[in-house]
């Protein structure tokens, strides 16, 4: 088993714990605040290092039960995700196509938004994190076919939805 540190195994993950949190939560500064939270408690539990399986995935679970339970806090769930960049043009894009990219994007995220909790947190992991199925069985606590079938649901949702509004306009 490899020594776990802290500068290179859990503070890399800021920026994708930033992201888990913020789709959670809908709210930047708010996942902020989980992120540091986060971060202080998987180092106040850095006794126990050497037994936890993968230090990423106990990361992601303390991010978002942190989220859910500030969720449940401040009970923010018709809140709209934040604008938060990575929407930058691709240098081929005319600014006609941008706007359409940029309408579709905000499109898929409302859509992504309102899908159940379960099915928004494993595409969030999947497809935006690129984690493994078994991290993110570990993470939520479910089988990893569990984690399959609510990917293929998630996916689904956001294709039909998507395409009934690019069909019939909003």
């Amino acid at each position: 088993m490899k020594k776990i540190s802290f500068r290179n195994d859990v503070l890399p993950l800021k920026n994708q714990l930033y992201r888990l949190a913020l789709r959670i939560t809908l709210n930047s500064a708010e996942a902020e605040d989980i992120v540091q939270e986060t971060m202080i408690k998987v180092w106040n539990n850095r006794e126990t290092w050497e037994e936890i399986e993968s230090i990423e995935a106990f990361c992601y679970t303390i991010c978002r039960n942190l989220s859910l339970d500030s969720l449940k806090k401040h009970d923010n769930q018709n809140s709209q995700l934040d604008s938060t960049g990575g929407d930058a043009p691709d240098s081929a894009y005319n600014p006609y196509e941008d706007i359409i990219h940029k309408d579709r994007m905000s499109v898929v995220k409302k859509i992504v938004d309102e899908l159940p909790e379960k099915q928004r947190f494993c595409m969030q992991l999947r497809d935006f994190e690129g984690k493994a199925y078994k991290d993110i069985a570990n993470v939520l606590e479910i089988t990893e076919e569990q984690v399959k079938v609510n990917i293929y649901r998630a996916r689904q949702a956001v294709k039909q939805k998507f395409q009934e509004i690019d069909n019939y306009g909003l």
